[in-house]
């Protein structure tokens, strides 16, 4: 802890504001991301599923999933636009150095974002205007645009934690860039993957966790039904997918950031048969206190027998590694994600054997109370994720080639103060709308799913939204399911 305190006594005062405030503004964006980047694909899956099988719930829930996703978009663009402007107000020193180097990631996203928003007005203007298959094959390409922004992104982000692709002339400034290497880094494959994997498997377990609360709540239709088997299937074939794509990106980590690894795995001298810690904490004199003890298990899963040589934190000067405090950060935020990624994969397992043996969802409700708290576990897991990987980095922005403190801005200390507790207020509004939205939508659409606006004088609840197309009532589809449970076709309500 001494030690500690003497690093943050010899760095800038406007350094602590300038992260605090980066790290609030990402981790309320990264909340976000996984319904930027995945819903799309889900929405798109239960369209196909609609039109394939004629199937008037599933185009209904693929309808009101695409207004949700407008609607969280319009807010990812609030979120992404602040923390586009604060890489080049917070750290000028790192845009301004090494911007012509990995810039060009920023850049790709940026087109994805304006595609996105193409794609998505076109989506939500094709309901009822387009016909079916033309209006599905006009929205394939959006999930592509959403895999292209998180292409940008973590190709940005890959290049802070293995930069190559440049050469250095005397005065240490980056010339002779090679793109292409840039970006194809060594971690970006894994990293990519990992981060991919994560946003479909978050965003269908936060989508089927909805609709295991109704069901939970006794709406046992075929709305509910199928609002939540499609996204938790996706969800649970990609669970295991994942535990393995996390096992690769740590053991990459162990390869090109063998000082990160051992702050997440908390290793102090460098040694083999080295045990693994699940939790505890770090001492300044190498010892951990709490936690449990595996004997070994950390050599083995870096290079598959006990014998592995793990580099320690002490292999490097203190100031080029993370603190005691960043390293234990590190630590309980890679331990939570792999708890979480373990338990989910139990969950998986449970669903598995009951459609092996039942052919149908378990009727448990235990399984629906833990699919409910899924999502908010992933949720949770994508904010570890990121705290693993910028924490787990520091004291370097860009790794072993610029510090955080000689990226930060000049600007005053109290200005950033001030500065955060402004996106602070502005962020709390922001969302409070995006919920009070999203609750309005779902009220609407319960008002229409049973019925009640026939008591009104005035027109359906839904058809003077301003999300959605509206147009000629069609007529009511024959061969509709009965326990379809939304009591009209996908010609009415959203």
């Amino acid at each position: 802890m001494f030690s500690t305190a003497v690093l943050l006594a010899n760095t800038p005062d406007q350094l602590l504001p300038a992260r605090e405030l980066m790290a609030f503004t990402l981790a309320s964006h990264i909340l976000l991301v996984p319904f930027g980047v995945a819903l799309p694909f889900i929405t798109l899956l239960m369209h196909h599923r609609g039109l394939r099988r004629n199937d008037p719930v599933a185009l209904l829930l693929a309808r009101r999933w695409s207004a949700v996703m407008a609607v969280q978009f319009a807010i990812g663009i609030i979120t992404g636009t602040v923390l586009s402007f604060e890489f080049g107000l917070l750290w000028p020193g790192m845009m301004g150095r090494w911007g012509d180097v990995f810039g060009l990631g920023f850049g790709v996203e940026a087109w994805a974002f304006f595609l996105e928003a193409v794609l998505i007005a076109i989506y939500l203007y094709g309901w009822r205007r387009l016909k079916p298959w033309t209006h599905f094959w006009l929205a394939v390409p959006l999930p592509l645009a959403a895999l292209m922004g998180a292409f940008g992104i973590i190709a940005a982000n890959s290049w802070m934690n293995t930069p190559q692709g440049f050469s250095l002339d005397a005065q240490g400034k980056p010339i002779h860039v090679d793109v292409r290497q840039a970006i194809f880094t060594p971690i970006f494959g894994p990293e990519y993957w990992h981060f991919v994997v994560a946003m479909l498997l978050t965003a269908a377990y936060v989508v089927a966790g909805v609709y295991a609360v109704g069901w939970l709540r006794g709406r046992r239709d075929r709305y509910h039904r199928l609002g939540f088997t499609v996204p938790f299937t996706v969800a649970a074939i990609l669970t295991p997918i994942q535990f393995m794509l996390g096992d690769s990106a740590a053991r990459a980590v162990f390869h090109k950031q063998p000082i990160k690894f051992a702050a997440t795995e908390l290793v102090w001298k460098t040694d083999t048969h080295v045990p693994e810690y699940m939790f505890g904490r770090l001492n300044s004199d190498g010892t951990i206190s709490g936690g449990l003890k595996i004997p070994q298990l950390d050599s083995i899963l870096a290079g598959f027998k006990p014998s592995t040589q793990v580099t320690g934190l002490t292999s490097v000067a203190a100031a080029d590694r993370p603190t005691i405090v960043q390293a234990t950060i590190a630590h309980w935020a890679f331990d939570i994600m792999v708890t979480v990624g373990s338990v989910l994969i139990l969950l998986a397992l449970w669903y598995a054997w009951s459609w092996w043996r039942h052919r149908d969802n378990p009727r448990s409700r235990w399984f629906y109370r833990c699919a409910a708290l899924a999502g908010v576990a992933c949720l949770v897991t994508v904010e570890c994720g990121w705290i693993t990987t910028e924490v787990g980095r520091q004291p370097w922005i860009v790794y072993n080639h610029m510090k955080v403190s000689d990226a930060a801005t000049s600007t005053s200390a109290g200005s950033l103060w001030a500065m955060l507790g402004v996106v602070i207020a502005v962020y709390v509004l922001v969302f409070g709308a995006f919920l009070a939205v999203v609750l309005k939508m779902r009220t609407r659409w319960r008002i229409a799913d049973e019925g009640s606006a026939t008591a009104r004088p005035a027109p359906s609840p839904e058809t003077d939204t301003p999300y959605g197309p509206r147009g000629e009532p069609e007529p009511a589809a024959t061969g509709a399911a009965p326990d379809s449970g939304s009591g009209h076709t996908p010609g009415g309500a959203l």
